[in-house]
């Protein structure tokens, strides 16, 4: 499945680098090992449907989820972390998916430098940029009735990261493969 997923960024590359070049609010920067320009206000979402097996991938940048990029300075900032952390554990309040589907939580992976600063002994990485920092996050779900999955609606992820003003998605299902813009007023995308 992790294939399906990594053969989908690619496919829909030239797309999203289009989208990404049309609406960049000013601060455009270059994103070390990111597919896309990293735009605040903007994320990436890749979700795969195959047999039985949904996976979704977010990837967006610190500032959307916490409000900032750089190693945590104050309680504050730890406490910022701390509460998007929870949130990005708890993909179903995130991502409406049909209930008649079925698909139950199999596992998640949360990925960020800001993750692991208050991990005993973390030290950073020679030439990690830390004013960048992107949070990747990865959920697979197990469909009991894949074939009543027809979308995703990501409203509660806009609600959670009101920071997140634009995902820019790539889904593949039954259907093939397409892309989609969404937004808080278009906060769905067909499978």
């Amino acid at each position: 499945m992790r294939h399906l997923l990594l053969a989908l960024q690619f496919a829909l590359l030239p797309g999203f680098v289009l989208a990404a070049e049309t609406h960049d609010h000013g601060h455009h920067h270059a994103q070390h090992g990111s597919l896309g320009a990293h735009e605040h206000g903007a994320a990436e979402l890749d979700v795969a449907l195959d047999s039985s097996t949904l996976e979704i991938e977010l990837r967006s940048p610190a500032m959307n989820l916490v409000g900032f990029e750089h190693a945590p300075s104050s309680e504050a900032d730890n406490r910022k972390i701390a509460d998007a952390r929870k949130q990005l554990e708890q993909p179903d309040t995130l991502f409406r998916l049909s209930a008649a589907a079925g698909c139950a939580l199999a596992e998640t992976q949360l990925q960020s430098p800001l993750f692991e600063e208050d991990a005993p002994g973390h030290e950073h990485e020679e030439g990690h940029d830390q004013d960048h920092s992107e949070i990747h996050a990865r959920y697979r779900f197990d469909c009991a009735t894949p074939q009543a999955l027809t979308g995703i609606d990501l409203q509660g992820l806009f609600k959670a990261f009101p920071g997140t003003e634009e995902i820019q998605a790539q889904l593949i299902g039954p259907n093939g493969q397409r892309g989609a813009q969404l937004s808080v007023g278009q906060p769905r995308a067909e499978l």
